[in-house]
């Protein structure tokens, strides 16, 4: 899988290959330099190379070659986590990184979009999962029904923004990696970072009322918008999860703790 291209590129060896659901990566060395080279096994990450490309740099990775399949990147130094960030007392600051690095991504440039896939395909699995389940996931999906149908601020979407996608580059700064290409809401790419790091902190008593503060600030979103987002993604989110055989006790919960949150008076 990688050969031609180490070949091509004139890569040098720089770790062992990364397998996930997805993608093959490579640690290698161009010219002396960290990179790494990816190769997609999904559709959906080949949809996402192409918003790579077009941001070129500004705010995500920088794709150093591209053919097919593969995309050598720029390799982070990620001596800084954002999920290490959240779980020792961290979690506002890591919040505001996300917002800083989510208007990069969403700046428009001077140059023609890629092709993007609309909010209202991603969310196709929601109503199906709501029918068949109900409970919070019929919430979920009559919130998602409401804002898709009268979108705002809609432009490209990073699609799958949370703190393992937005990586320590040393002098570079704060870079995010593994786009889904979406375009809608702008509101949508902040709901995923509430279902993030984990268990423990996305449940934490009080912490989605605290990041909702943080992140509506930070962002520039109305609050009470962005709950229902967070509801309908988690929604979501879950819908996915029970569809490949598993139970969503994250996402579950997000959504309980936001609906509950929009239903709290003031």
């Amino acid at each position: 899988m990688f050969d031609d291209h180490l070949a091509r590129w004139g890569l040098a060896l720089d770790g062992e290959p990364i397998i996930t659901h997805s993608s093959r990566l490579l640690p290698v060395r161009r010219g002396g330099e960290p990179a790494m080279l990816k190769v997609a096994t999904e559709a959906e990450e080949r949809w996402g190379a192409a918003l790579m490309v077009w941001w070129d740099g500004d705010g995500a990775v920088r794709v150093l070659a591209h053919e097919g399949d593969a995309l050598l990147l720029e390799r982070a130094i990620d001596d800084v986590s954002l999920v290490a960030m959240a779980r020792s007392g961290r979690d506002d600051e890591a919040s505001r990184i996300i917002c800083a690095v989510a208007a990069k991504l969403h700046a428009p440039r001077d140059r023609p979009l890629p092709a993007l896939v609309p909010l209202s395909r991603w969310f196709a699995e929601l109503e199906p999962a709501a029918a068949r389940h109900g409970g919070v996931l019929r919430h979920a999906a009559a919130t998602a029904r409401e804002l898709l149908a009268s979108p705002q601020d809609v432009g490209l979407l990073h699609g799958d923004i949370h703190h393992g996608n937005i990586l320590d580059a040393g002098p570079r700064g704060w870079l995010a990696i593994d786009p889904k290409r979406l375009g809608g809401e702008r509101g949508f790419d902040f709901a995923n970072t509430f279902c993030n790091p984990d268990l423990e902190i996305a449940t934490a008593p009080g912490r989605l009322a605290r990041q909702a503060d943080v992140v509506a600030e930070a962002a520039g979103l109305d609050r009470g918008r962005l709950l229902k987002w967070i509801l309908a993604y988690a929604g979501l989110s879950a819908a996915w999860t029970l569809g490949d055989g598993e139970q969503p006790e994250i996402a579950l919960a997000v959504a309980e703790l936001a609906a509950a949150e929009l239903a709290t008076p003031g």
